[in-house]
């Protein structure tokens, strides 16, 4: 059964210009719960535990669930996933804002990592474990050589992005990543008032679908590149991470560890290379 989804939802609003009061409507983007379950063992004797709760924009909560998953090292492949869908309740219907994600007998992993003590918001990724080491990347694929990147084609990422975001163009509350080739062609955008929940989305939409992150192609974030997004594009396997923003100094550190090309102010013509030089090709 389809759980339905809204994005934004119109409010009343008071417009004030030129000092004089108006008396109007507007949209925003809607913030809502979700909380990820795990469930894993036997038919005879499941085991379900809560994982998460994150505060994002409904719609695509299966694919939200399983990038988290694959972010957070618990999953890597779609064959490690049985089944991920909203919960029953009662008379046919599911809980909109309960998704619960079915591991295949194969998966192993460590349930006391994966601990948090209070709810993630959707502007953080790390906030909440259990212990430090709990953020320390495990399992992190070898990323490709490639792409090679054109100053031009970095440039133009931006605006195509900003073309994409249909509902951020609705209410300009809104976080988006993307993936593009490297001739800068647009391959799929997620939005969310989360960046880490939109980066989510993208990544988990490629395992909903059966496949995985195209290798050799370049994640743009609308906002500034942390830690926790340079660890999710890292463990998807994707070797470029470029911002609208600024990097932070633990993802500069992550990305030159792992060999990922970080890229920050990605707008009005320029950017700076963080790591990964390597992969810039001279202006055409």
């Amino acid at each position: 059964m389809t759980v339905q989804t809204i994005a934004s939802r119109e409010v009343a609003v008071v417009r004030v210009r030129d000092g004089a009061p108006e008396a109007d409507m507007d949209w925003v983007a809607a913030e809502e719960p979700l909380e990820i379950r795990l469930r894993w063992g036997t038919a005879a004797e499941p085991r379900v535990q809560r994982l998460a709760v994150t505060m994002r924009t409904p719609g695509h909560d299966a694919a939200l669930a399983l990038g988290f998953l694959a972010g957070e090292g618990v999953i890597h492949a779609p064959t490690d996933v049985i089944d991920v869908a909203h919960t029953p309740l009662q008379g046919g219907q599911r809980d909109p804002n309960i998704v619960v994600v079915t591991l295949a007998d194969h998966v192993r992993f460590d349930a006391r990592r994966l601990e948090r003590h209070v709810y993630t918001t959707s502007s953080c990724g790390v906030c909440g474990k259990a212990s430090l080491e709990a953020v320390a990347v495990s399992g992190a694929p070898t990323l490709p050589g490639g792409p090679s990147l054109r100053p031009e084609t970095v440039h133009a990422l931006p605006l195509r992005l900003r073309q994409a975001q249909d509902v951020f163009e609705q209410t300009g509350g809104l976080h988006a990543a993307a993936l593009f080739t490297e001739a800068g062609e647009l391959v799929r955008v997620r939005e969310d008032v989360g960046r880490h929940n939109a980066v989510d989305k993208l990544v988990g939409s490629f395992l909903a679908e059966g496949a995985h992150v195209p290798a050799e192609h370049v994640l743009l974030v609308s906002g500034r590149a942390s830690f926790e997004l340079a660890q999710k594009a890292l463990m998807a396997g994707i070797s470029v991470l470029a911002a609208v923003g600024a990097p932070s100094s633990l993802a500069v550190d992550l990305a030159t560890e792992h060999g990922m090309t970080l890229l920050g102010f990605v707008r009005d013509g320029r950017f700076n290379v963080y790591a990964g030089a390597g992969r810039l090709a001279e202006a055409g």
